[in-house]
């Protein structure tokens, strides 16, 4: 079997398939070194400082671009710094477009760009049909900017049709797709350029380290020029950090697959549950983006999901402090569960409903967090 035969499970499962040449571990050791020596003829061996590159984040990115299909990825040492220097690319006048409601952190930088550099954004509802197509402006518009689940409406964007309409207006597709990892939706092989995670988050899976991630369909002459600010910013994912996001990468199928399972549990049990103003999931058969997150995935519907507690905010802020087994805290991604009232957590800006709880849904059996859910509503 060749390295191009094997599926996404087996190549994550064996870290793709490193082996120390000196002593046979199976598992990479963590080159912590910060500087390179030359050898005799004051060459280099290919690494001269670990804000350049790292032999243990180099593997890594090595994996991760296997894993999306794409010509090269970038380690960072957060989410944000990645999405950032991928903004820094954009001059006074750029034209970007994104959604209304997706990451705050984003928005918030997008809002900041637009105010301290001069670019111009376009806010786009994902809830209304050919929203996007209105809001681009061909010839002007450089990047399209869209999460593969809304972040935290899920709301669903067909990726290989806003592909279609990046490609259509001259400019490129940018997908944050934190919330389905490459074991579900692959965002470069439906068209998109680049695609970003934050690593802290299901890629990591563990809540215990910080780290983004930038992959590219193409190496060209934008990617260099975020490779170059990734250098000139530092913010480069140190070693450690990245053996800790292989290791977690490793059962990044297994953990995915147990999180969809519980979450589509839990929707299902609280769809139409007196005191539920609505579920919001793409897994249940009335979201109206059902259909299109069934065929992006092969299935697997993800495990974010939000309730819309009847009673406003200070309600579903009182549901959020009473769960024993969801933890009241921001993030998502990891084995535990946490449950957050988002409006209060975005704060200002926020565009999404004042009763809006968001749930990130972990490993523990789903009965016992439904039961959870039902003590903290009654």
């Amino acid at each position: 079997m060749t390295r191009n035969e094997r599926s996404l499970e087996t190549l994550l499962a064996q870290g793709a398939r490193f082996l120390d040449r000196e002593t046979g571990a199976v598992v990479p050791p963590i080159h912590s070194a910060t500087t390179y020596a030359r050898d005799d003829r004051y060459e280099t061996t290919g690494y001269t400082y670990s804000r350049d590159a790292n032999p243990t984040v180099a593997h890594v990115e090595e994996v991760l671009a296997e894993l999306e299909g794409a010509e090269d990825a970038l380690l960072f040492s957060s989410g944000m710094a990645a999405v950032a220097t991928f903004f820094d690319s954009l001059g006074a006048g750029d034209h970007v477009v994104a959604p209304r409601v997706m990451y705050h952190g984003a928005a918030d930088l997008l809002r900041r760009l637009a105010e301290r550099r001069g670019v111009e954004v376009g806010f786009f509802d994902a809830s209304e049909p050919g929203a996007l197509e209105a809001a681009v402006r061909p010839g002007r518009t450089s990047v399209v900017w869209v999460e593969t689940c809304v972040n935290p409406t899920w709301d669903v964007i067909d990726v290989r049709a806003a592909a279609g309409v990046a490609r259509d207006a001259g400019a490129i597709l940018g997908v944050d797709a934190t919330a389905t990892p490459p074991v579900t939706l692959r965002a470069l092989d439906l068209g998109a350029d680049i695609v970003f995670h934050s690593a802290t988050k299901y890629l990591g899976g563990h809540s215990d380290l910080l780290a983004g991630v930038l992959a590219t369909r193409r190496a060209d002459e934008r990617w260099e020029e975020i490779k170059a600010a990734r250098t000139r910013m530092g913010g480069v994912l140190g070693a450690f950090e990245a053996w800790l996001l292989l290791r977690g990468m490793r059962t990044l199928h297994l953990r995915y697959e147990r999180q969809a399972a519980n979450a589509l549990a839990i929707a299902r049990h609280f769809e139409g549950r007196p005191g539920i103003e609505a579920v919001l999931y793409p897994g249940l058969e009335s979201h109206p983006g059902h259909e299109i997150a069934k065929r992006q995935t092969g299935g697997s519907f993800g495990a974010m999901l939000s309730l819309l507690v009847e009673g406003g905010a200070e309600a579903a802020k009182r549901v959020a402090t009473r769960t024993r087994l969801f933890v009241p805290a921001t993030s998502l991604g990891g084995v535990e569960s946490l449950i957050e009232h988002r409006a209060t957590v975005e704060g200002p800006h926020s565009a999404v409903p004042a009763n809006l709880l968001r749930l990130s849904v972990g490993i523990e059996r789903a009965d016992e967090l439904i039961a959870d859910l039902e003590q903290a509503l009654a």
